[in-house]
C-alpha cells in the first residue's frame, strides 16, 4: 500500500516573496504535493507543508534546505521568532501507511546528506533526538543563530548529530526530527504590552509549569500593534485547542485586556476543530457520521467501492447510469493524477508540475457527480409521488416534474463539458508521460471517451421528458458541439497513445 509522509520545513524567510518561490519551485520539481505555505513578516518565517510517498519527501525536504542556504543569510535575518537556520527545523510527521520509526530514519538520512553535501550542522529533535535535552525544539535552539555560532566549536554540549562542530557562515544550523501532527495555534491579544503575551506564555507552556503539551512564547506584531501569544500544541488530543485558548483568555483578563483574534498557521487536523466545535455548543451527544459533507463523501458511513457497487446492483432506480458516468470520469482522471505525479518524479517536467494537484482535485469533483446525479433522479421521483387533486397543484406538479428532469439532464451535461476540459491533459501526458505508465494513459483516455457517452446518453433520455422546446433544443445544440470536440480530442490522443505503446 502506498506510504505517504507529511513534511513541515520552517523557513527564515516571511517578507521576500520570490526567495520562497524559488525554495517551493525546488519542493515541487520532486512531484510532491505542496498543501499550504505561509509567510509572516513579523516572524519573518515562513512555513510549508508538503506530502508524498518517503523518498520523493526527502528529496524535496533536501532541495529545499539546499536552495534556502543560496538565498538566506542569517547575518542580516531579524525577525520576532526565534530560528538558528535558514532553514530552521523539519519535521516528519507519518501520515498513511508510516511509522514514527520510518519518519525517525528519513530524519536521519537527510541530516546526514545535509551536513555531507551542503556542510550545515544538523541537531535531530523530538522522537528522532539522539539525547533528551534535545527532545525539546527550544533547548537546541537556545541562543538561536548568533549564540550557537559562538559555542559550537567550543562546547560540547553543542555537537551537532551530524557534521563538523562548526557553523554554516549564512545558512546556519538545521533541526530536523520525526513528529505528532502539530498545530501551530497563536492568539493575538488587545494591548500591544508584549509582557502581558510573555507572562500568559509563561503559565501555559509545559517547561514553566503549563500544559504538558504546549509550547508557548510571548511575540510583538509590530504590523498589527498588538501583543501575541504564540503556542505550538506538540499533542492536540491530549491537550486540545479549547483548553488552552480559554486558559489564556482567563489569564488575559486577569491583566484587563482579552483575545482580539486566534489564527492557525498552515494546516489543521479536522478533529482539533471538531473538538473544539463540540466543547463550546456542547454536544455532548454529537457524532462525527453527523456532519453532511462526511456523508456526501461517504466518510461518515465509510462507503467502499463495494459498498457503491452493491447498491447500485439492487433493484432501486438509483443510482443509475449517471452515477456511473461521473465514477468513470473520476477514475480515468485520478489515472491521470497517477501518471504525472510518477513522471514528475523521473523527468522534472515543469509543464506537468502544476497539472498533478489540478488532477486530483477534479477526480474528487468527479466523484461529487456520482451523489449529484442521484439526487437529481431522486428528485424526479419525488415530483411525481406530489399529491394533486385541484387543476391548480396538478399544474404545480407538472411544473415540478418538468423543473426535476431539467436538473437531471444539467448534471451530466456538467459532466460532459468537464471531461472536455481533462483530454487536453490526457493528450500531453500521451505524449510525455513515462513509457512504463503509457498504458494507464490509454486506460484514462478510455475511461474518460467511455464516461462522455455514458453521460451524454443520460442527457438525452431526460430531454426525451421535458416540453421545454427552446431548453431542448439549446442543451442537444451544446451537447452535439460537445460530442464534435470530444471524438476529434479522442482520435488525436488514442492515435498518439498507440504509436507509444
Amino acid at each position: 500500500m502506498e506510504k505517504i509522509v507529511e513534511c513541515i520545513p520552517n523557513f527564515s524567510e516571511g517578507r521576500d516573496t520570490a526567495k520562497l518561490n524559488q525554495i517551493l519551485d525546488e519542493i515541487k520539481s520532486t512531484g510532491v504535493e505542496l498543501l499550504d505555505q505561509e509567510m509572516d513578516a513579523d516572524h519573518n518565517r515562513a512555513v510549508v507543508t508538503f506530502v508524498g510517498d518517503p523518498e520523493a519527501a526527502l528529496e524535496a525536504a533536501f532541495l529545499g534546505i539546499k536552495k534556502a542556504s543560496e538565498l538566506i543569510d542569517l547575518n542580516k535575518h531579524k525577525g520576532e521568532h526565534p530560528r538558528m537556520g535558514a532553514t530552521d527545523v523539519v519535521p516528519f510527521v507519518p501520515i498513511t501507511n508510516m511509522t514514527t520509526r520510518e519518519c525517525i530514519e528519513l530524519a536521519k538520512r537527510l541530516g546526514k546528506r545535509v551536513a555531507e553535501e551542503l556542510h550545515i550542522p544538523v541537531y535531530l529533535y523530538e522522537e528522532a533526538a539522539t539525547r533528551p535535552d534535545r527532545v525539546n525544539l527550544a533547548n537546541i535552539r537556545k541562543g538561536e543563530f548568533e549564540g550557537l555560532r559562538d559555542e559550537i566549536e567550543t562546547n560540547p554540549a553543542r555537537k551537532p548529530d551530524f557534521g563538523e562542530a562548526k557553523i554554516h557562515p549564512t545558512a546556519g544550523a538545521t533541526v530536523i526530527g520525526a513528529r505528532f501532527p502539530l498545530i501551530a495555534f497563536n492568539m493575538n491579544l488587545t494591548t500591544p504590552d508584549v509582557r502581558i503575551a510573555q507572562e500568559i506564555a509563561k503559565a501555559i507552556r509545559f517547561g514553566s509549569g503549563g500544559f504538558r503539551y504546549v509550547k508557548s512564547l510571548g511575540f510583538m506584531l509590530k504590523e498589527e500593534n498588538c501583543a501575541q501569544v504564540s503556542c505550538n500544541m506538540t499533542q492536540y488530543i491530549k491537550t486540545p485547542l479549547h483548553r488552552v485558548f480559554e486558559t489564556v483568555k482567563r489569564e488575559a483578563a486577569r491583566h484587563g485586556v482579552g483575545i482580539k483574534e486566534a489564527e492557525i498557521v498552515g494546516l489543521v487536523p479536522e478533529k482539533a476543530l471538531i473538538d473544539t466545535a463540540i466543547y463550546y455548543l456542547q454536544l455532548d451527544r454529537f457524532g462525527e457520521e453527523q456532519i453532511l459533507e462526511y456523508k456526501l463523501h461517504g466518510k461518515g458511513t465509510k462507503q467502499s467501492i463495494m459498498d457503491f457497487l452493491h447498491t447500485l446492483a439492487l433493484a432501486t432506480p438509483t443510482p443509475g447510469g449517471g452515477s456511473v458516468a461521473a465514477l468513470q470520469a473520476a477514475l480515468g482522471t485520478a489515472l491521470l493524477s497517477m501518471v504525472t505525479g510518477i513522471t514528475v518524479k523521473k523527468t522534472r517536467d515543469k509543464e506537468l508540475l502544476d497539472f498533478h494537484g489540478f488532477l486530483k482535485l477534479e477526480t474528487y469533483a468527479f466523484y461529487t457527480y456520482v451523489e449529484k446525479d442521484k439526487d437529481a433522479f431522486d428528485q424526479v421521483l419525488r415530483a411525481f409521488k406530489i399529491q394533486a387533486e385541484t387543476e391548480q397543484e396538478k399544474e404545480a406538479q407538472a411544473r415540478s416534474i418538468q423543473d426535476a428532469y431539467k436538473y437531471a439532464a444539467q448534471v451530466p451535461f456538467e459532466v460532459c463539458k468537464k471531461i472536455l476540459h481533462i483530454l487536453p491533459y490526457a493528450k500531453i501526458l500521451a505524449d510525455k508521460g513515462l513509457k512504463n505508465a503509457i498504458s494507464d494513459v490509454g486506460v484514462a483516455l478510455y475511461s474518460l471517451h467511455s464516461a462522455f457517452h455514458a453521460a451524454r446518453v443520460n442527457i438525452l433520455i431526460n430531454l426525451s421528458s421535458i416540453t421545454d422546446k427552446e431548453f431542448n433544443e439549446s442543451i442537444k445544440t451544446q451537447v452535439n458541439s460537445l460530442q464534435k470536440q470530444e471524438e476529434k480530442l479522442y482520435a488525436e490522443i488514442d492515435k498518439i497513445f498507440l504509436t507509444k505503446l
